[in-house]
Parts: C-alpha cells; structure tokens; sequence
C-alpha cells in the first residue's frame, strides 16, 4: 500500500466514531477515559464484549458482528491503516455492536477494566516460531496473564490459526498450565464438529491460505 493511500486512511480512521486511538500516554500515565465504560458510553447497552486481538482488515470482528447482534465486538489492532476496511464497512451497513481501537495489544489492561471483557478471538497471530521472539507470541503465559485480567471468570479464549508451531505450542503451554481446553481442531475445514463461526467467517488471509490447502486449526479454551 502506498503511503498516499496510508495516509489517506489514517485521516478517515479519525473521523469514524466507532475508531479509538488512545496514545500510549493517555493509557499508561492515566485512567483511561472508556476503562470499564465501554458498554455504558460506547455502544449503550449491557450486552457481552468481545475482542478481536490483531484484527488485520476487520473481516472477522464485521463477520461477528454481524452474526451476533447481541454482542459488542472491538477489533485491535497497532496498523490502522488496516482496520480502516472493517471499520468503513461497519459504518456504510450500519453494524453499530463493532468497533476498533488502535493500539498495542500489551496495553489492553490499560484499556479495559477486570471483568470488563466476556470473549477474545485471536486470529491468524505472527507465531515468533525463532526463540527469542518467544516474549511476543500472543499465547505466551505473559499475554495469557493480561487476558485473564480483563476476562471476566470462565471467560472464553479462541485462537484460529494456520501455523501447526502455534497450534501445538499453545495447547502444549494450556495442558501444562492446568488452564482448560474446551475444543481442538487441527483442520477445522475438512474435520466434522467445528463450530460455524470458525468456517464461515474467513479473513483476507485465511482465504489464501486455504488456497494453497493448508490446514487452518482452532482452540477454544479458559484460562483458569
């Protein structure tokens, strides 16, 4: 993408209503002004939030939105440039329970009060397959320990993912940590029983991945 286009994106992010850009200092060096406000002063009712953590284009907080109207779904993600295709399309079909922030995912416990959250979707993360990139893969115990934060008790976790490591790893590091695996699929597309949020919402990249018939997995689970 060119940095015309980029640049262009990131002036119409600022003029969408349901996209957030906290700086970092507004999050790190005060309480947040929507910390546990997110249902009371972003989307007006009571209804259960669910995020999308490294949402990409949006495609799958859109898809959810769309599918469960009596959820809230926020997608983070640090390149807004990206999410500007979810959050326009929110906006024109009118999918009010969708919303964005920009920011990096470390600093959702800056963002979100304990017990705030009811879900969170990760989908298609980098893996950090190299060791010592092992401190950014989104399953690591620090992350889960973030997660487990803003989650409310017995809140739900989903990982959806293409790469076999991630798949492994993280339900390596759950049954080690004693947390709870409540389904597994290594092949969510050619294996009977998967849940029909995993296969029918696709992102950008899921479809290209399925096109060079790669296996796409998923986890669901609670962190205990």
């Amino acid at each position: 993408m060119g940095s015309k286009n980029k640049l262009k994106r990131f002036k119409e992010n600022e003029t969408f209503h349901n996209v957030f850009q906290p700086s970092r200092e507004e999050l790190v060096d005060a309480v947040y002004k929507l910390k546990g406000k997110w249902r009371k002063d972003v989307f007006k009712n009571d209804n259960p939030i669910v995020l999308e953590l490294g949402c990409g284009k949006g495609e799958y907080t859109v898809g959810l939105a769309k599918r469960f109207p009596n959820k809230n779904f926020i997608g983070i993600d640090i390149k807004g440039a990206r999410f500007w295709r979810g959050a326009k399309t929110a906006i024109e079909d009118n999918i009010d329970n969708a919303a964005f922030i920009r920011t990096q995912i470390e600093l959702i416990t800056y963002i979100f009060e304990e017990n705030e959250i009811d879900e969170i979707w990760i989908t298609f993360p980098d893996p950090q397959i190299k060791y010592k990139r092992t401190k950014h893969r989104m399953t690591n115990l620090e992350f889960l320990e973030r997660y487990k934060k803003v989650l409310k008790t017995n809140g739900l976790m989903h990982l959806k993912t293409d790469s076999e490591f991630m798949h492994g790893y993280t339900l390596g590091l759950l049954h080690g940590a004693g947390h709870e695996v409540l389904y597994a699929n290594h092949n969510v597309y050619k294996l009977e029983g998967s849940p029909e949020e995993v296969t029918e919402i696709q992102t950008y990249y899921e479809s290209q991945y399925l096109a060079k018939d790669k296996a796409i997995t998923y986890i669901r689970f609670q962190i205990n």
